[in-house]
């Protein structure tokens, strides 16, 4: 999974409010213009479901401000979370923020968005983070959003109106590829760190379990069907976490991963009446 990264700036936002001349345009363009002034906010204070529209682009590398606008408005992104980095006494570094970022942010949105299926093609993951200077003035705070690098789409991405059964699946599903991507290991294969891939192995199993418990409550055929499958994924997760040998690993992680394609899920997520369509990353990552 490839995350978009947005550091903040020390800057402050005057030169960038002053930029938007509204002088010597007309007047549609005057008060759009003018409208957009006053809908400027520091990435210092955004909140979890602000819209908006970033006054640079959506993956530049540093932004002062953006403009906030009601969701029903077209916009680029919306905050789906928010969080402090914490335990660092000096600045992590861009690559040390960064990192926190894209551990946290799945996991803080994901309390905001439940069915991540559900959002519109093209929008993805994305975080602001402290920079060096802003980490000197106190600045600690990360806001995820979910952005569209080209174009825009409307309405908030926050799911209502979930009912227990669709509750139940989410919370569970989630859980899994939360615990299957925050665990990934840096080295690419198995062999050069077995202890982090059997760690993040054991992770997936305990989250694929409560799963499984969550699913009890659901008692609807394909969901009933996905249970079962899901089963077996659980105890190749196990075999692949308690594995004796690299060897060991391989064969039982090939079942467990296969085992929890999102690709499979689709007749149980019609059944519930969520979302059908697996996000383009996912369905790229598991087509190998």
């Amino acid at each position: 999974m490839f995350l978009g990264v947005t550091s903040r700036s020390a800057r402050g936002i005057s030169a960038a409010v002053a930029l938007l001349a509204i002088g010597a345009v007309g007047c549609s363009d005057a008060i759009d213009s003018a409208k957009k002034v006053v809908r400027q906010r520091s990435v210092f204070s955004l909140d979890t479901g602000d819209c908006y529209n970033p006054n640079s682009g959506v993956t530049d590398t540093e932004e002062v401000s953006v403009e906030i606008v009601p969701c029903g408005e077209a916009h680029a992104g919306q905050v789906v979370g928010d969080f402090k980095i914490e335990g660092e006494s000096a600045y992590p570094g861009d690559d040390g923020a960064s990192k926190i970022a894209e551990q946290r942010c799945p996991v803080e949105s994901g309390k905001f968005i439940s069915d991540t299926w559900a959002v519109p093609e093209g929008v993805g993951l994305f975080y602001y983070y402290p920079t060096k200077e802003s980490w000197a003035t106190g600045d600690r705070a990360v806001s995820c959003t979910y952005a569209k690098e080209s174009g825009t789409f409307s309405g908030s991405l926050k799911n209502t109106s979930l009912n227990a059964d669709q509750q139940a699946y989410l919370k569970g599903a989630n859980a899994v590829y939360d615990a299957l991507w925050a665990n990934q290991p840096e080295a690419e294969l198995p062999e050069d760190d077995i202890a982090g891939y059997k760690k993040q192995a054991k992770a997936v199993s305990t989250a694929l379990n409560s799963h499984l418990a969550n699913l009890k409550t659901v008692n609807q055929p394909e969901t009933s069907k996905l249970r079962e499958k899901l089963g077996d994924a659980a105890k190749a997760w196990e075999d692949a976490a308690s594995a004796g040998s690299t060897d060991d690993f391989y064969i039982a992680y090939d079942m467990a991963f296969t085992g929890i394609d999102p690709s499979k899920t689709v007749a149980a997520r019609k059944e519930l009446k969520l979302a059908t369509t697996v996000p383009a990353d996912d369905a790229e990552v598991w087509a190998g």
